[in-house]
């Protein structure tokens, strides 16, 4: 039985995924938190909390390596830990830091680094000749103007160090493109309370299918685990509405999207890390959208379980030991497995047409839709909820999971499933503009 340390999480899936892989191994865990109200604001309704099964919770300044590294170790020399992990994208390098200050196994810093910014993805792949977009960091936005004209419209807007789509916005011109500067440079700290980088990126609009490459990488070797399809909605945003694994690809498609991301991760220098890197299926072959350093989120991880069998969570506890995570699949009788999103303004309201915004009353439909034999998983938000049209994937109102064991069916079944859901709201004049959801 090991003893890790885990510093900060996520206040969704992940947060509880992660202690029940620790729990269901035998190990134990030490939660580290800046902020532990961060996380008790969003106790689940189901179930208990899911710090509950750490053995201690303490306080420190997670955003500070100054304190935060000379405390775990001293923390290391009272309660001695076998690994050091999180599911924040936010704090993913100072967990690599920490590994390497108690001489325990993890991702190089500065690889994690360069993964978790997006501006240094960037150079690191172009420079190793990994394919992308062609792109432009800007620090103002005469720079942001003149990389546009050079880019050409439409294009991409960007913030180099925010998760979950925050702020990444397609632009038609010149209005647009001021516009979406504008509203990244209005979020000058993090939901975590980290001061972010003001630069945007430029980018060339992909087209095409977009999919994520679940891999593990471990003593050197990227192990490939599948290929999830992922479903695009709320433009000029861009809000994961759905997935789908495995996705329904072409064998050759399937190859070249696992060959990139595989290139990507070796281009960075990514070993003992789970990943999800999203690529873009072009006319013009496989580009990289950005590669993550921990497993993919919004139940991702789950679907690629109920087919393969593979547990990702526990691959994540594995790798941060320094130990061979078991990758062999299981037969789990389940072909296919997706997720379809509830999305404010994407889907209709009772009484409001499609888009709408206010305080959510209930779902007309939901006992008929709990009812279906094909729902594996249906969550979905309470009454008194605040509702405006999603901009990320931070505003989701719930999702339905199903598993079809003939074929790939599971997301068809999911979407029709998802259109018998209409959210009921209480008011309807909420203004337009979400508020940042904290992550």
């Amino acid at each position: 039985m090991a003893h890790l340390l885990v510093i900060e999480s996520w206040v969704g899936s992940m947060s509880r995924l992660l202690p029940r892989a620790l729990g269901e191994s035998g190990h134990r865990f030490t939660f580290l938190t800046r902020d532990l109200h961060h996380y008790l604001r969003a106790a689940p309704a189901d179930g208990p909390h899911p710090l509950l099964a750490a053995e201690n919770i303490l306080t420190v300044d997670t955003n500070d390596p100054a304190v935060l590294l000379p405390y775990a170790e001293r923390l290391h020399g009272l309660l001695g830990f076998d690994g050091v992990l999180s599911s924040c994208d936010y704090y993913l390098p100072q967990v690599a830091r920490v590994a390497r200050r108690l001489g325990l196994p993890g991702p190089d810093p500065e690889a994690v680094t360069a993964a978790c910014r997006k501006d240094l993805t960037r150079g690191t792949l172009a420079g190793a000749g990994v394919p992308g977009p062609a792109y432009a960091l800007c620090s103002d936005r005469d720079q942001a103007r003149a990389a546009a004209r050079a880019i050409g419209y439409p294009l991409v807007v960007k913030p180099v160090d925010l998760c979950a789509g925050m702020f990444v916005r397609e632009v038609a011109d010149e209005a647009g493109l001021l516009a979406a500067v504008r509203a990244v440079e209005s979020f000058p700290v993090n939901a975590r309370g980290q001061r972010r980088d003001p630069v945007v990126l430029i980018e060339e609009l992909l087209t095409g299918p977009e999919v994520s490459v679940e891999t593990v990488s471990s003593g050197g070797v990227a192990h490939v685990v599948g290929i999830t399809d992922k479903s695009i909605g709320g433009a000029p945003a861009f809000v994961e509405t759905g997935h789908m694994f495995p996705a329904a690809l072409d064998p050759a498609d399937a190859a070249a999207a696992a060959d990139t991301a595989v290139a990507a991760l070796s281009a960075l220098g990514l070993d003992q890390v789970v990943a999800h890197t999203e690529i873009k299926l072009t006319p013009a072959g496989p580009r990289v959208v950005e590669v993550n350093p921990r497993p993919a989120g919004n139940r991702i991880t789950e679907l690629v379980r109920r087919v393969t069998g593979v547990d990702l969570a526990a691959a994540a506890v594995d790798v941060a030991l320094g130990r061979r995570p078991d990758l062999a699949v299981h037969p789990t009788g389940v072909v296919s497995a997706a997720i379809a999103f509830l999305v404010p303004g994407e889907f209709p309201v009772a009484g409001e047409g499609r888009a709408g915004a206010g305080l959510l009353d209930g779902f007309d439909g939901e006992a008929e839709v709990r009812r279906d034999p094909a729902v594996v998983e249906l969550s979905l938000a309470g009454p008194g909820r605040e509702v405006r049209p999603a901009t990320s994937n931070n505003e989701y109102l719930g999702h339905v999971m199903t598993a079809d064991t003939g074929g790939p069916g599971a997301r068809g079944t999911a979407e029709r499933l998802l259109t018998g859901l209409t959210p009921r709201y209480a008011v309807a004049d909420c203004p337009a503009e979400p508020a940042a959801v904290p992550a």
